[in-house]
């Protein structure tokens, strides 16, 4: 019975927590609780001065990040070319400005840093990269993704933004499995400004941390009654994912539920057989309390309260060691899948429904097979016939 406790609970949280991990990471790395974002078509987010204000005043925010993305290039090796008909080492990819300390508070970059360390301010030649920019330090590229040879920290690399060069050097290499993270370098925000002539403060990203406790969605209906809709897209750390994390737990949730049944049906079974072979071996002795007048029904119910007593039991074991072992492990030393950290998914609400169903199937079948014996014969019961 604890085996088939864990059969529903633990696969199913584990496959809903290989999603789950992924869109936590989403939140915690990048988006924030809430991103503002420049409208379709535009190139930068109009009214940025009037958006921060507006954060800055708030008293669910508890730190904002912006941000200043520009396309570029990434050109590495070129001090090693021999001849002008050598291919180049180059890869395209969004040059993020950030404000080093303001975007550690909300999204954690500087714990992301895995080789090197992280900017500082005032840093106008250094550089981080991620981690799926690099051949030597990505083991999951997409294929077809373009990636850098031989570079590490304090390599230099070109960065080429509007037809200009600039060398840097690389101070940092992030590790991170997100796309947003993973496929991006990190410059200083005045550094890009300076690169690209942005003189209005226009960003492209602002990602917000709120307090513990606080909605997103009453944050972003301040920020569209406030009018600041028409200037920018304004998400929810749900909404910046799109369909795609709902879909795929919804999914897994559905494969999870189907091995839960099965695991269900089989220990249903597993009953059925021990109640029914108890049963039959004390056939005469039932037999003989039907004769001295003992109620079936009374028969029956001590039967239907053993298989309790082995589903209770069983998953009791099984909550304690999803909840007491398993589930702070994974939330501490979460799977390293490809594409995300897992963790498992368990809720305290979903695992009670999941232990009465354990409990409604163990019923049925402790029933069934005490109701079969006790029908038959009282004399032939008592004299074995």
């Amino acid at each position: 019975m604890m085996l088939t406790f864990l059969n529903i609970v633990f696969v199913n949280g584990i496959l809903i927590g290989l999603v789950q991990g992924s869109s936590e990471a989403f939140r915690n790395r990048y988006s924030g609780d809430l991103i503002v974002k420049e409208l379709p078509q535009k190139y930068y987010i109009q009214n940025t001065s009037g958006i921060l204000a507006s954060l800055n005043t708030n008293a669910s925010v508890k730190a904002f990040s912006a941000r200043y993305i520009k396309s570029g290039v990434l050109e590495a090796n070129y001090r090693t070319k021999t001849n002008e008909a050598d291919r180049q080492d180059e890869v395209g990819a969004p040059i993020v400005g950030i404000e080093p300390d303001l975007e550690n508070q909300v999204t954690g970059l500087a714990s992301s840093v895995k080789w090197g360390e992280y900017l500082t301010y005032g840093d106008e030649d250094g550089i981080i990269l991620g981690n799926h920019l690099l051949a030597g330090y990505s083991n999951s590229t997409p294929s077809g993704d373009e990636t850098l040879e031989n570079v590490e920290i304090g390599s230099k690399v070109r960065l080429k933004i509007n037809g200009y060069s600039y060398e840097m050097t690389v101070r940092g290499i992030l590790d991170s499995k997100i796309q947003e993270v993973s496929r991006r370098a990190y410059v200083n925000a005045n550094f890009l400004k300076k690169l690209t002539n942005r003189s209005d403060n226009n960003a492209n990203e602002i990602s917000v941390r709120l307090i513990q406790g606080a909605n997103p969605k009453d944050l972003e209906k301040e920020l569209i009654l406030a009018g600041f809709d028409s200037s920018a897209l304004i998400e929810t750390w749900e909404e910046a994912q799109g369909s795609f994390f709902k879909d795929i737990t919804n999914t897994f949730g559905m494969l999870g539920a189907v091995f839960g049944a099965i695991g269900l049906i089989v220990a249903s079974i597993t009953i059925f057989i021990v109640v029914f072979i108890n049963a039959i071996t004390r056939k005469k002795y039932i037999g003989i309390l039907k004769g001295i007048g003992i109620h079936g029904l009374a028969i029956e119910l001590s039967y239907i309260i053993q298989s309790l007593v082995y589903a209770i039991l069983g998953s009791g074991l099984g909550f304690a060691l999803v909840f007491g072992m398993m589930k702070p492990y994974f939330e501490k030393n979460p799977i390293d899948f490809p594409f995300s950290d897992g963790i498992l998914a368990a809720s305290l609400g979903g695992t009670m429904f999941r232990i009465l169903l354990i409990l409604l199937a163990t019923l049925i079948a402790g029933y069934i097979p005490a109701r079969i014996v006790i029908k038959g014969n009282t004399l032939d019961a008592i004299l074995g016939r």
